[in-house]
């Protein structure tokens, strides 16, 4: 088999920018081996002796923020303005994961008894398999490198073909930190046959996959005939936004407008549906549309731009399907002027921000992930009304509820079936939190104390004292 060629486009020129080599099927046969001799060892290490590697990695990364800042824009096109603010948040939340390790990885006493000794200690699983994202690549591979090492892991990383350069300064953080040899080690491929070889490979042990429903399905199938390998799924989400009428209709409306378009809308918890009450859907609407006035769609090296390119063609396309589907089925098309809408740079997949109202559940664009740009807002009578649409949905990441009323607003968020549920705030992926999808939006969790528990097995230890 020959080596594939993985060419990275940019979305800013549709130009390649980046160009690596796929494995032959020997170095993928050696990935694992590798890792597990690794394992092997590193098992042995001290949490403390790993504590120490990752702190140095981490402020490794710190030092190279700018350079991979930079790559962050020019691969998949986020503004300027807002990529050191990933590497940045990245290692805050490390920092956050190595703080709370002891805790984490702590052995759990059983019941106290005169002559016995009995505790659950958590071990390493061993090699793990990380298959992270394009959109926010150092974001999601944190949540799973830090903790794997920390419990003691070997791990193997493979980035999106989109982000390549992402492991590679991820593994050179760590082994420059001291780690030991193949205990991290990355590859680059375009295709999902390897990944699957891999995810059947005995060796492997845990899988975290961050990435589309689909993604994730086929690593669940290649996966599904193996007894002891632990799969974690983040994966898509259609996340709304309830506006109560008791609220600040413009500052919601600056909040809103910020959850949807962030990132060209390309998160997986933007808020994609939003929910307004009768009684304010007009001043809602309004507001937002001063709100899109402001913003510069362009150039992301321009560090006055706030909304780049969407990451290929082919996403831009079903964005504009979305739209195009909802204008099909009655709903209007309610952006305001704005110049840099107008005349987006040509080469690029620039797909504007779109206000859609008059919205419902007919419609593409409030029920599959759009991964865009786009704001649908729909009316509701009350809080009952609004609670069923925000449930009438495949995906449940996370969920906004924006209210004065806070003590209402939390109520309301026991009856929202999603893994987060926000008030008066979205898109913040908190890491004293469990980072959950509920339905098709994942199984299992990263971040918090619980975002450790896919990289460890539990062994219960049972002692008697030697009769005498």
């Amino acid at each position: 088999m020959s080596v594939e060629t993985i060419t990275t486009i940019s979305p800013i020129t549709n130009k390649p920018v980046v160009t690596r080599n796929g494995l032959s099927d020997a170095d993928l046969e050696a990935l694992p081996a590798n890792a597990l001799e690794a394992f092997n060892s590193f098992k042995k290490t001290t949490l403390a002796e790993r504590q120490a590697i990752v702190k140095k990695a981490l402020k490794n990364i710190s030092s190279r923020e700018d350079e991979m800042a930079k790559e962050i824009t020019e691969q998949m096109g986020r503004p300027i303005a807002y990529t050191a603010k990933e590497v940045a948040t990245a290692v805050m939340r490390g920092e956050y994961l190595l703080k709370i390790s002891d805790e984490a990885l702590s052995t759990t006493d059983g019941q106290a008894e005169k002559g016995f000794k009995r505790y659950i200690k958590k071990t390493p699983v061993g090699p793990v398999l990380i298959l992270f994202p394009w959109n926010y690549p150092y974001l999601t591979l944190i949540n799973s490198v830090v903790p794997a090492i920390l419990a003691g892991n070997s791990i193997i990383l493979k980035p999106s073909p989109q982000t390549p350069t992402s492991a590679e300064h991820i593994f050179k953080a760590f082994v420059e930190a001291g780690i030991p040899k193949n205990v991290i080690q990355y590859f680059h491929c375009g295709s999902l046959t390897q990944i699957e070889t891999l995810v059947r490979n005995p060796t492997i042990q845990a899988v975290c996959f961050t990435g589309s429903v689909a993604g994730g399905l086929a690593v669940q199938r290649a996966a599904s005939d193996r007894v002891s390998v632990k799969v974690g799924l983040e994966l898509g989400g259609k996340d709304p936004a309830y506006i109560r009428s008791d609220v600040d209709v413009a500052w919601a409306a600056e909040e809103i407008v910020d959850g949807a378009v962030f990132n060209s809308g390309q998160s997986c918890c933007s808020i994609e549906r939003v929910y307004v009450d009768e009684k304010i859907y007009d001043d809602f609407v309004a507001n937002v549309q001063n709100v899109l006035k402001g913003y510069k769609l362009g150039d992301p090296f321009d560090k006055k731009t706030n909304v780049g390119p969407v990451v290929s063609k082919r996403s831009a396309e079903t964005i504009r399907e979305h739209i195009q589907d909802a204008l099909n089925k009655g709903a209007k098309d309610a952006t305001p002027e704005n110049e840099s809408f107008k005349n987006p740079p040509a080469e690029g997949n620039f797909v504007p921000p779109t206000l859609l109202v008059d919205v419902n559940h007919t419609m593409t664009v409030m029920t599959e992930e759009s991964f865009g740009p786009i704001i649908p807002v729909q009316k509701v009578k009350n809080d009952e009304e609004a609670i069923r649409l925000m449930n009438d949905s495949q995906f449940g990441l996370t969920a906004s509820i924006w209210t004065k009323d806070v003590e209402k607003g939390h109520a309301l968020a026991d009856e929202v079936e999603s893994g987060t549920v926000f008030v008066n705030r979205c898109d913040y992926p908190s890491p004293d939190l469990a980072w959950v999808g509920w339905k098709d939006s994942g199984k299992g969790q990263s971040l918090s104390k619980f975002g450790f528990d896919l990289f460890v097995k539990l062994k219960s230890y049972h002692v008697k004292d030697y009769p005498k």
